[in-house]
């Protein structure tokens, strides 16, 4: 089934309302992400995990892509999906190919640039707020992803060529992560601009913390293994999820409508 890119939507197909939450299931997905990649690459063979890994993306993506409104169930998988196999096209470009982190970094980096140009000339917005046609989605999903794979080079560059290892990357991409939030809220600087700012940031933070909780202490970590890691930050993505389901199911559609000079909510 083609996709009509000129569709439109009632509503923006992903999350309208960044609160905590929201935040907090994008650094469990990256955690989740990096821990699942590793684990997949490692346990079995590395190009049929590659592989694997694309067509349940590809899957999962078209499933978003062709729902008619934003379901959370579908856009978290969706973001999951993002995690591990764009982690993993970070890693073949150094792993496969012998592409120094630093490299693809700037791979990624002027990759995503070119995305966030191109979509804001066609669209004239990157606001998330106006994801109601197939295009600004796909552009939208084009962003994440390479979010993802520039994430993990960076966060591997500081860990690895750098040498300042998992826990003080960690640390200071906590602390690099929460400069978007001061810029919004204190300096009042453009919010579309600080919320991409603070998605990208979540990626090496992430990722940073599951790699220290899964490595071995030879290479800076806690050694309780990539599997283990992976199933942890799963089985908390499903809880939040989950209830945020739930919490939805309950509650009940507001309408609004003008009568005159007043206003009325009518719920059902």
């Amino acid at each position: 089934m083609p996709l009509d890119l000129h569709r439109r939507f009632r509503s923006s197909k992903v999350p309208s309302n960044i609160d905590g939450v929201f935040w907090v299931l994008k650094l469990l997905s990256t955690a989740m992400g990096e821990a699942t990649s590793d684990f997949l690459v490692h346990r079995f063979n590395p190009e049929l995990a590659v592989l694997g890994a694309g067509v349940v993306f590809v899957a999962v993506l078209w499933w978003q892509l062709t729902v008619p409104r934003f379901l959370i169930t579908t856009y978290w998988l969706a973001v999951v999906m993002v995690g591990v196999f764009g982690t993993m096209c970070a890693d073949v470009l150094h792993v496969g190919f012998g592409v120094p982190y630093v490299v693809s970094a700037i791979t990624f980096g002027v990759a995503l640039v070119g995305v966030f140009v191109t979509w804001s000339r066609l669209e004239h917005t990157l606001s998330i707020h106006s994801i109601n046609t197939t295009r600004r989605e796909l552009f939208y999903w084009a962003a994440v992803t390479v979010t993802f794979a520039l994430g993990t080079a960076v966060g591997d560059m500081t860990a690895y060529t750098w040498g300042l290892g998992f826990l003080r990357s960690g640390l200071i991409f906590a602390i690099v992560f929460c400069l978007p939030v001061v810029g919004f809220v204190l300096l009042r600087l453009n919010a579309v601009a600080m919320f991409w700012a603070a998605y990208i940031l979540t990626r090496p933070l992430g990722a940073a913390f599951a790699d220290y909780l899964g490595k071995a202490p030879a290479q800076g970590g806690l050694n309780w293994g990539p599997g283990n890691v992976s199933f942890m930050f799963s089985a908390i993505i499903v809880v939040v999820v989950a209830v945020l389901v739930s919490r939805d199911r309950r509650r009940p559609a507001t309408r609004v409508a003008h009568v005159g000079r007043g206003t009325y909510r009518s719920r059902d």
